[in-house]
């Protein structure tokens, strides 16, 4: 193998007198910058200046061989400071080198000659189609890892997520292996997958004087899980939308390459997405602990890697809930009994009567009409709240499957905006009226919190909205969770609210800690968000072919590399369509890969 100059340039070309034309000329090796390190959505060899990341790869040449006198061949761009150089010619002692195509330049300096040999790294997609480094991006896998025992296992090409790594150039100067390096969203190291081998593979059309080398096809995988399974160690890197895949030839790196969503896809590529998930961890009781995490710190840090494991997974789909230290997340207590059910479940309509209860210990008396709907009375309870001091709002739920007509809630805050607290008046009932029930909101999750059926799913339970309700921030386009310690009478670990016509519960998800704890073998965050996301009340398997490999399986709890955590292309394209950017309330943002803004959709 040639010769070639080591980091320490300045020392190597020192030992170059004007008169050795009889010697091999140095030879330095670089890569073609073709990578967009400043976000630009431009190659970084065509930027105007090079400055912050991109200026890290540019090889600086410290040379003692005099003044540049000329540049033979055009592979090569040279810079003074992190300005172009115009020219052929310079006096300047320190230049920087950029690759800018595959090939041989010669620097022809006073005192000596330095060769660059540049050779080229690019990125191929299992369709031998090249990957744009500077306006495209890498993606994660969503296929079950080949090799896993079938003989009839997908192969490599039937990843269209995977990528192969090319080196192209004087067969010379070809290395043997390479590194890859990842880092989140945030800049912080990630994974690392060393000592990757380059083998011998023709190379594309066009370059008939070279030679080239390509490592296996290198899965990007946002599942921990995923990343370690014996199968397919040696070929995946862990990643995250949003963060960045580096390549390291002899321990420098050459060239990296943004993480984003599908690439293919019916709506085009996408490239990341963001979702505000808005936390809130629900002591049992007023001043308790919370239930996960022991303390209130420890809570905010386990639901923080709860959100960060939801992003690996719906990074499929190049979705992500936020980094670490911008997600909303605190821990509460249960809200007092605020909220006068009017219609209780069944919506009755009234018969005539009066409804009697206590806010914040001041009697409220609202007589009640035959046939009045219970938004109605609803609306008549707010106006003599408000008139008597308080903030009052009413909040209309869905009819539920057995309701004859929509109940309506009434929330009741004092003056200062703090939750009141309404009572029953004693030994009266809260409604006089024959069929107009009304009933006081009270979390009490001493027992568990009372969870939905099939036929109240579209309203939720009363507890369930006095709690949602209790820290709805108004705000459609952002989705609220909360962490319970258990729900009442079954072993349901999770549920979810989904948008339905006049329902005032929605966008909103409820997990116990059962819920947590179940963590790999159910992903039942992820799964929750799904709901939402696709606005999809089942699963694809309630009534088709069971899949448990995929997160939105009904039922599949399987911690291993065939458990619940694949999301296909189909289904990113469906919480597009429902939840992205240009719909009536979008809970999918864009959050651009480039600095510029572009985004794919």
């Amino acid at each position: 193998m040639r010769r070639a100059v080591p980091l320490a340039l300045g020392l190597a070309l020192g030992s170059l007198a004007a008169g050795s034309s009889s010697a091999e000329p140095s030879t330095i090796v670089v890569y073609a910058d073709m990578d967009d390190d400043d976000n630009d959505g431009r190659p970084d060899h065509t930027a105007d200046k090079v400055t912050g990341r991109a200026g890290e790869n540019v090889r600086r040449l410290k040379s003692q061989l005099g003044d540049l006198m000329g540049i033979d061949g055009t592979s090569t761009r040279l810079l003074v400071g992190d300005q172009p150089l115009l020219g052929k010619t310079s006096a300047a002692r320190e230049l920087g080198l950029q690759g800018v195509s595959v090939g041989l330049s010669r620097l022809r300096f006073s005192k000596g000659e330095v060769s660059v040999q540049v050779l080229e790294l690019a990125a191929y997609d299992t369709q031998n189609q090249q990957v744009n480094l500077a306006t495209s991006h890498a993606s994660v896998s969503r296929v079950v890892p080949s090799l896993l025992g079938s003989p009839a296992g997908a192969s490599d090409g039937d990843d269209p997520d995977a990528l192969y790594w090319m080196v192209t150039g004087d067969p010379g100067y070809l290395p043997d292996r390479l590194t890859l390096t990842s880092t989140a969203a945030g800049g912080s190291g990630l994974d690392t997958l060393s000592n990757v081998p380059l083998s011998p593979v023709s190379c594309p059309a066009g370059l008939p004087e070279h030679q080239c080398r390509r490592t296996p096809a290198i899965r990007a995988v946002g599942d921990p899980v995923d990343r370690q399974h014996p199968a397919v160690r040696g070929t995946s890197l862990l990643a995250e939308v949003g963060g960045r895949i580096a390549v390291q030839i002899d321990g420098r790196e050459v060239l990296s390459i943004r993480v984003g969503g599908p690439r293919h896809t019916a709506l085009g590529p996408i490239e990341r997405l963001r979702a505000t998930v808005k936390t809130h961890i629900v002591r049992a009781a007023a001043g308790g602990t919370p239930p996960v995490g022991g303390t209130d710190a420890g809570a905010i840090k386990l639901l923080g890697e709860e959100l960060q494991t939801a992003s690996g997974l719906w990074g499929q789909c190049g979705v992500h809930f936020g980094l670490t230290d911008e997600l909303e997340i605190q821990v509460v207590d249960p809200p007092p009994p605020f909220l006068l059910g009017v219609g209780c479940d069944l919506g009755l309509p009234a018969s005539g009567g009066e409804l009697r209860f206590r806010a914040n210990g001041e009697v409220i008396r609202v007589r009640t009409q035959r046939f009045d709907t219970p938004s109605a009375v609803a609306e008549r309870v707010r106006a003599q709240l408000t008139a008597a001091g308080f903030r009052a709002v009413v909040s209309a739920n869905a009819k539920i499957a057995r309701g004859a007509l929509r109940t309506a809630d009434v929330l009741v805050h004092d003056a200062k905006g703090n939750p009141a607290r309404l009572e029953r008046l004693p030994d009266q009932p809260l409604s006089s009226d024959a069929t107009l029930a009304v009933c006081i909101g009270d979390v009490d999750l001493s027992d568990g919190l009372t969870h939905f059926s099939d036929y109240d799913a579209a309203a939720g339970t009363l507890e369930e909205r006095t709690l949602i309700k209790a820290f709805d921030d108004g705000d459609p386009t952002t989705i609220e969770l909360f962490v319970i310690p258990s729900f009442a009478r079954s072993g349901r670990i999770g549920e979810s609210f989904i948008y339905a016509d006049g329902a005032s519960v929605r966008n909103a998800v409820i997990l116990d800690r059962a819920g947590i704890r179940a963590g790999a073998r159910s992903h039942t965050l992820a799964h929750e968000i799904g709901h939402i996301l696709l606005d999809m009340p089942g699963h694809p398997d309630d009534y088709g072919v069971d899949m448990p490999s995929t997160l939105m399986d009904a039922d599949a709890a399987d911690a291993t590399i065939f458990g619940p955590r694949r999301l296909s292309v189909e289904e990113c394209e469906r919480a597009l369509r429902q939840s992205g950017p240009g719909t009536p309330a979008p809970l999918l943002s864009p959050w651009p890969l480039y600095a510029n803004g572009r985004a794919g959709l």
